[in-house]
């Protein structure tokens, strides 16, 4: 990542001095422990840098036409991470990657700085082989520049009830998850409460890996695709949806059609729109609450051209919706 004026520290690279000076160190442990120490290590390309960033939201992901990981090793690898040190504010800090553990592996990481400046280490991995040039180029795409307000403290979760398991999950402002089923909206039409995220059951109608989705960041840009049973957005980072796009695959994708609508925070409603296509306000407003119907698909084999399979579409879209919507 090409460092931005007065904004980016370089702090170490191991493939330079400090990978040369640790040889010696691995050789005399190989020595004294009388075992091959060195066969079981692999050297590592690295570079952290500290990022300097003003109050407000960030995405960071890699530039267009960077070089695409090796599916077998990861590398190169990037990560985006809290200082170690008080000096870089760690506690005004908050960092929401796509991937659990932390790897950007061609997706982004959202940055919420709430008293800035404030920092971020930005380490990046490359085999040992691999020249400087191959490493990912970052980008940096402010989505807010005014000081986020403070979010309310989520209510807790409701409590487990005797009825069926939900079939879906949202992320609700100042409200925390609220679960829900297919044919149900999820999130209250007129609250102006938005959603940060979502995601689908891969324990209910759906299989897993049968039904993935994405969320709109913004206009002709959506996060990667994700499979049912993952979450799909941010908790707590005062960062909304401004829509989602699904898709059914497999099996399912045989039964049945899904459609979503959805309401957001600027009065607008969507839908129903067709599987694959992005459903958002023309404003690009934040998400503030949606619907998915799985439709089940007629069967032609059958006489009489009964379903493929169960209907899970219990209610229409809001009066006067609109239809606007992208592959």
């Amino acid at each position: 990542m090409p460092p931005a004026d007065d904004a980016v520290q370089d702090r170490t690279d191991a493939s330079d001095g400090d990978a040369k000076s640790a040889a010696p160190a691995q050789a005399a442990v190989a020595d004294a422990a009388g075992d091959p120490i060195r066969e079981r290590i692999t050297e590592l390309r690295v570079s952290a840098n500290l990022m300097t960033l003003e109050t407000g939201i960030f995405c960071v992901f890699p530039a267009p036409g960077s070089c695409a990981p090796d599916p077998m090793t990861g590398l190169p690898g990037v990560r985006v991470t809290a200082c170690p040190g008080l000096a870089g504010r760690p506690d005004v800090v908050s960092i929401s990657t796509f991937r659990d553990d932390g790897w950007l592996d061609n997706t982004a990481a959202l940055v919420r700085v709430t008293d800035g400046p404030a920092q971020v280490l930005v380490t990046i991995y490359q085999a040992a082989g691999q020249p400087g040039e191959n490493a990912p180029r970052l980008q940096v795409l402010r989505l807010t520049g005014d000081e986020p307000k403070a979010a309310a403290a989520p209510a807790p979760a409701p409590a487990p009830s005797d009825g069926p398991e939900p079939d879906v999950m949202a992320h609700i402002q100042a409200t925390g998850d609220v679960p829900g089923q297919f044919g149900e909206w999820i999130g209250t039409r007129g609250s102006r409460a938005w959603i940060e995220g979502f995601g689908i059951s891969d324990r209910g109608p759906i299989p897993a890996c049968d039904m993935e989705y994405q969320g709109v960041l913004g206009r002709g840009w959506l996060s990667p695709w994700v499979d049912n049973g993952k979450f799909c957005g941010s908790r707590g980072m005062a960062l909304p949806l401004l829509g989602l796009n699904i898709r059914l695959k497999g099996e399912t994708e045989k039964r049945f059609t899904v459609r979503y609508s959805a309401t957001f925070v600027d009065g607008s409603a969507v839908g129903p729109i067709e599987a694959g296509n992005s459903c958002e306000s023309p404003g690009l407003a934040a998400l503030e609450s949606f619907l998915i119907e799985l439709v089940p698909k007629v069967d032609e084999t059958a006489g009489g051209g009964s379903p493929a399979g169960r209907a899970t579409s219990r209610t229409s879209a809001p009066r006067g919706a609109i239809r606007p919507g992208r592959r």
